[in-house]
Formats: structure tokens, sequence, C-alpha cells
């Protein structure tokens, strides 16, 4: 199913955003007092934004899945002193297959930053043309419509530690684009799919800033119980661990590590876990289980000019309904990006990354991958 991670990879990217939107640029504090009196917070002066829109392209480019382009326009507000900068917004894309999709969403920090928000709305019509569907030797054209919704709570309990739940929704439609896709369709198991969840978030996140970080680190663990009983078709669990850490070196440069590991209970094909490197489309490879580490190195030229070197790994393990040929998926790449606003840190990022085989991609995004 394709077009569900189509658009999950939308919601994927669109949530990065928001977890990566620009902080404030001094560093974060080592220990963090109690909570301030939300009251007090309310009267202490906003800080002031001098040009708090932010419009940027969105482009990617893949010989199996077509370009796709369209643009990201984003308000910035502080909310009080201590909080980091709040970010809403609208994206939009249309891809050479003649699908659409779009997207709202909202980052917030408030009461000196003890309590965050994300919030995002996805919707789209979806339309893929496969020679070869999963591996299986049958051809397809499919017509799908989708939509979903998710949104994640935050409280700093101590110092650079925060605890709190999460929920999402998909739903899912599909059809074949003429009657012998949808016997396809029916003879391979495809069919409508919706979703719901909730879970809880533990994070730990020291990072100097989270659009451009020079150094810190930062953890996020968290769950997904997907339940019938909360309007979905099916009953699995998901779980990801995230961990990225940086550090300085150089005039400016900084190197970071991710290692990424999502793993499946029981969910269904198109609900298990995905190659995340870039290179990859993600949902092009599936397994219940993947693990994976990146290294980049994060050039800086001037104020305003950078680079960025990278290579990376990932590894799908676990039973599969449909063999893989492969279970290690290498990419390595590079790319160049331009510091938008200077103060914020918010920049255009355009990188290449390669693949194994045909599995490449060009990208233009607004922040970092990760």
């Amino acid at each position: 199913m394709r077009g569900v991670t189509q658009l999950a990879g939308v919601v994927f990217a669109v949530l990065a955003f928001c977890e990566s939107a620009a902080a404030q640029p001094q560093a974060a504090p080592t220990e963090i007092p109690a909570p301030t009196p939300i009251a007090h917070v309310v009267q202490e002066p906003a800080r002031e934004i001098k040009s708090p829109w932010l419009i940027a392209p969105v482009f990617s480019s893949n010989p199996k899945l077509g370009t796709a382009g369209g643009a990201i326009a984003g308000y910035m507000r502080y909310f009080d002193p201590e909080s980091r900068l709040s970010v809403f917004g609208v994206m939009y894309q249309y891809t050479s297959t003649k699908s659409q999709i779009a997207g709202v969403f909202a980052r917030t920090s408030f009461a000196a930053d003890h309590h965050r928000i994300v919030a995002i709305g996805a919707f789209g019509n979806v339309k893929n043309d496969y020679d070869d569907y999963l591996g299986t030797g049958q051809p397809l054209k499919t017509d799908s419509a989708l939509a979903a919704g998710a949104a994640r709570y935050l409280y700093r309990a101590w110092g650079n530690w925060f605890a709190g739940g999460q929920a999402n929704a998909l739903n899912y439609q599909v059809a074949g684009a003429t009657p012998e896709d949808d016997l396809v369709l029916e003879t391979i198991g495809v069919r409508d799919f919706n979703s719901a969840a909730i879970g809880a978030t533990v994070m730990h996140d020291s990072r100097d800033n989270e659009d451009m970080p020079t150094k810190g680190w930062f953890l996020n663990l968290n769950n997904l119980a997907y339940r019938e009983g909360l309007g979905g078709s099916a009953n699995y669990d998901a779980y990801r661990a995230d961990l990225r850490a940086f550090w300085p070196h150089g005039q400016g440069h900084v190197l970071a590590i991710r290692q990424f590991n999502w793993l499946t209970n029981d969910a269904p094909t198109a609900a298990q876990a995905s190659v995340i490197l870039r290179g990859y489309k993600l949902g092009q490879y599936l397994a219940p289980y993947m693990s994976s580490v990146e290294a980049e190195e994060r050039l800086s030229f001037n104020q305003r000019w950078g680079a960025t070197l990278f290579v990376g790994v990932a590894g799908l393990y676990g039973d599969t309904a449909v063999p893989l040929e492969r279970s290690i998926y290498p990419t390595v790449g590079g790319g160049v990006h331009f510091v938008l606003k200077p103060k914020e840190r918010m920049i255009v990022n355009a990188e290449f990354a390669q693949g194994t085989a045909d599995n490449r991609g060009f990208y233009v995004k607004l922040g970092y991958a990760w």
C-alpha cells in the first residue's frame, strides 16, 4: 500500500519540520527549575520577530515515484521570553503522477517552555502506477484518497527531560484505475484501511538549537497502540527509539550521528516498519522491524552557506509477507544549504542521496533531514 506510506511520508516530513523548527539561538540550560506559574509568564513581554513569515520550497525526485514539488509556509511567534519559537503553517505538494497532498501543522512552546504541543493534519489524492507491486510481479494502477491527523503533547518533567502522550488517525480508501486493477487488488489482498492509536512519549533534548544544532544530544522513545476500539481496522503496536548526537569541531563544522529503531508487533503489511534513509521511498520496503544508523558531516562555509556529507545503512528483519531481495540498505550522499534566517537559524537544504540500484533521490526542503 504505497499510497498509505506516501501520505505517511508527508506526515513524517511535517512532523520532522515541527520537531526541528527553529528554536532559541542560545544554548539550552542543563537544569530547569520548577515550572513558572503561567500567570507570571503571561505578564512577561514576548520577544518580537522582525519578519515572522517563512516560505520555502519543497521538492523531491525519485526514478521510481516521479517528481513532487510544492511549498511550505509558516508563521512564527514567541509566546513568552523563556519559550522556544512556535510555528504555524501549511504545505502543499503536486507530483508528476498527478497526485496532490496538503497539510496544516502547528508546533507550540509556552509557559517558559514547560509545555510543547505538535499537531498536524494531512490529506490528499495519491495516484500510483506500479510495474511490479511489492515484488508480486503484478502491474497495478491505483487511485487512493487519504486523510490523517496526529498530535503530541510534552511536559518538561525535569531538566531536559520531557514526558507526554500522542495520538494519530488515518483513513485510506483505495481503488483500482480499471476493473482489471480492482481484480489485482482483490487478489493480493489490498483493501481500504483505517487506523487509530494512542501512546506515550519520553524525550531528552539538550541540543543548543533544534533546527541547526551544534552540540548536545536528543532521545525520543515512544509507542503507539493501534486498536479497533479506537476506530481502526486492526489491533497492533509500534515502537520507536530515536537517538541523535552532535559534536562541534573546526570553524563551525558539526559531526552528527543518528541511530533509529522502528519495531512493530502484529502490524498489517502497510503499517510495518520501512527504510527511512534518504534515497529510499518510505514504504518501498517493509518488514516488522527496522534499525538504521547515519553519520553526517555538516560543513559551514560562512554565515549563510554550508554543505552536508552523509552515509548510512538500514536493516530490515522479521518475517515479511513478501520475501525481500535484500535486508541491508546503504545510502550515501551530500548537498548544500542556505540559511534563510540567521537569527532563528532556519535553512533551506538541497541534497542528493544514492541507495542500492535505482534507489536515489533529490530533495529540497526546509531544515536538515534530521
